[in-house]
């Protein structure tokens, strides 16, 4: 994963490791709208539904492939096999829960209860809760790197020794990715982990909570019960056959979605020359800004370009996502040393963010200055 990607340029680590501007941008977002072809606007119905139905397709195929062969294999070759389909069904599911994060964007077609409708159906599916998950992101969006206001991904102070000396060190940092990767998908949703502090009990599972308003509620309500329906739905189908062919055809693929989900999450808003913001400096401009476009090779394909277009989705979210390298190219110029693109490998990219971001401090002499950038 890396090399050949979509953005296709090569940086030096010096480069990468760039520090974007904090001033205010010259350029506003009617300029950046202006410059991206009209038609990357267009939410097309037929192509939106033919990436969902591709998507689906794979998915049957890998799961009539693993559930008709792989129990026919000999060991030690099913034991080869199952990883394998874990992966790649992972991978398809990741794919589908995409599409289903640009449905709460609206970014699917011109109709917003058709929208909510699908994305409901395949969130929960992936035991995810659409329209909490819907609002919370809305919020994400809205004050991204803000300290005060984002909603995920809040950065560590140096104040929190738990991660700024216990857990900062290679064992602690191995720990940390472990943890992350199996644990922060449901963690988040249940407990808002790596979320803003609220007070009061911060779940998306819990209608009442500080992360929704009142006019929320009751969607929130909606997508417990689809969540509901779906963990009834595992039931049956563990009782008509087993725990364990249910884990190895749905639940360690959902696994490996997670994995990818905080995985390229954590990358989009981790990096070491991307500064965050308290409210003395904030803007949405900058703030939508800092965030990184990287090169997962053929995954990007897969993921629909969340992962190497993420800059235009935060400036533009209903842009559909077949749209997103080709509107991130036509605004490129404009955005100048405002963008951030990094084609280090994404596996050493992973390490090495995991090793220098663990907490944000302004720089020496300019406490007073609403800019914190990651420190190590």
């Amino acid at each position: 994963m890396g090399a050949g990607g979509r953005m296709n340029e090569a940086t030096t680590d010096k480069n990468v490791r760039k520090r974007v501007p904090t001033e205010k941008t010259p350029f506003t977002i009617s300029d950046l709208k202006k410059a991206i072809p009209p038609h990357c606007f267009k939410r097309s119905l037929a192509t939106s539904f033919y990436y969902l139905f591709r998507d689906i397709a794979i998915c049957y195929t890998f799961y009539y492939l693993a559930s008709n062969y792989i129990p026919l294999l000999p060991k030690p070759l099913n034991y080869i096999a199952w990883p394998i389909y874990w992966f790649c069904q992972g991978s398809s599911f990741m794919g589908i829960w995409s599409i289903g994060h640009d449905l709460g964007h609206n970014a699917f077609s011109e109709y917003q209860w058709l929208d909510d409708a699908l994305g409901f159906v395949l969130h929960s599916s992936f035991l995810t809760p659409y329209f909490s998950f819907k609002y919370s992101h809305r919020s994400h969006h809205a004050h991204t790197n803000s300290m005060e206001y984002d909603e995920v991904w809040i950065p560590k102070r140096k104040a929190d020794t738990m991660y700024s000396e216990v857990l900062n060190n290679p064992l602690g940092n191995m720990f940390m990715t472990v943890v992350r990767l199996l644990l922060s998908f449901p963690m988040y949703f249940t407990f808002n982990i790596h979320g803003r502090e609220y007070d009061g009990f911060a779940s998306h599972f819990y209608p009442q909570s500080p992360i929704f308003n009142a006019s929320e509620r009751k969607q929130i309500w909606l997508s417990d019960a689809g969540m509901l329906v779906a963990f009834y739905a595992l039931y049956k189908v563990a009782a008509a056959t087993s725990a364990s062919w249910l884990f190895c055809i749905y639940g360690a693929p959902l696994l490996v979605m997670n994995g990818h989900f905080i995985f390229f999450t954590f990358l989009h808003h981790s990096h070491p020359s991307l500064p965050h913001y308290d409210s003395r400096e904030w803007d949405w401009i900058r703030g939508a800004l800092c965030t990184v476009d990287r090169d997962y090779g053929i995954f990007n394909t897969i993921f629909h370009d969340v992962t190497c277009a993420h800059v235009v989705h935060h400036l533009i979210s209903t842009i559909p996502h077949y749209h997103t390298v080709e509107a991130t190219k036509a605004i490129k110029p404009i955005l100048g040393d405002y963008y951030k693109y990094d084609d280090t490998p994404i596996l050493k990219a992973f390490w090495r963010e995991t090793k220098e971001c663990i907490f944000v401090e302004p720089d020496e002499g300019a406490e007073k200055s609403g800019v914190y950038w990651f420190r190590r």
